[in-house]
C-alpha cells in the first residue's frame, strides 16, 4: 500500500537525476532502480517499450526475467497500451489475460507512459507477491513517471 512520504523521498531523488536526460533508456534505467529499491512490495518494475506494431518489448528492469514481447492484444500490459489507461490489478488469478512471467506474482499495476504528443512510449509494469498492493496513493504518484519523458527525444 501506497505511502506518500515514500513517494515524497522518492521525487526528491528522482528529480535531479532525471533532470535535462532525453535519452529514454537512461530515464527508464534510473526509474525502475530507485521503484524496486524504494518499494518493498514492488517485486518486479519494468518498462516495456513500444517499438510499433502494435508490440511491447522489454526496457530495463529489476527483479527476474520478465517477458521478451508482449503484443497490444495480449495481458494486462497489452491492454494498458491498448487502452492507454492505468490497469491497477488486485488479484491477478482473476485475469483470464493475464501474462504469468511469474508464478509468485499476486497483484499488478501497469501505468502508460507517454510523449508531449501523446503517443504510447511504453509501460510501466511492477507485480508484487501480494494481493492488493497497489492503492489509490500508488496509482495518482506512479502517474506521475511520466512526466519525465515528456522533454524525452531519443
Amino acid at each position: 500500500m501506497g505511502d506518500q512520504e515514500q513517494y515524497d523521498r522518492l521525487f526528491e531523488t528522482l528529480d535531479p537525476l532525471c533532470e535535462g536526460e532525453t535519452d529514454r533508456i537512461a530515464l527508464m534505467a534510473t526509474i525502475v532502480c530507485e521503484l524496486h529499491r524504494t518499494f518493498e512490495l514492488f517485486d518486479w518494475v519494468g518498462f516495456y517499450r513500444n517499438v510499433g506494431g502494435e508490440v511491447l518489448k522489454i526496457g530495463p528492469y529489476q527483479g527476474a526475467h520478465g517477458c521478451l514481447t508482449i503484443d497490444f492484444s495480449r495481458g494486462i500490459c497489452g491492454r494498458c497500451a491498448r487502452e492507454k489507461a492505468v490497469q491497477n490489478i488486485a488479484d491477478v488469478a482473476g485475469e483470464r489475460d493475464h501474462i504469468a512471467c511469474s508464478a509468485t506474482t499476486k497483484s499488478e499495476i501497469v501505468i502508460p507512459i507517454m510523449d508531449a504528443g501523446g503517443e504510447l512510449i511504453a509501460v510501466l509494469d511492477i507485480d508484487s507477491d501480494t494481493p492488493g498492493a497497489f492503492d489509490r496513493i500508488d496509482q495518482e504518484n506512479l502517474q506521475l513517471i511520466g512526466r519525465y519523458f515528456q522533454l524525452s527525444y531519443s
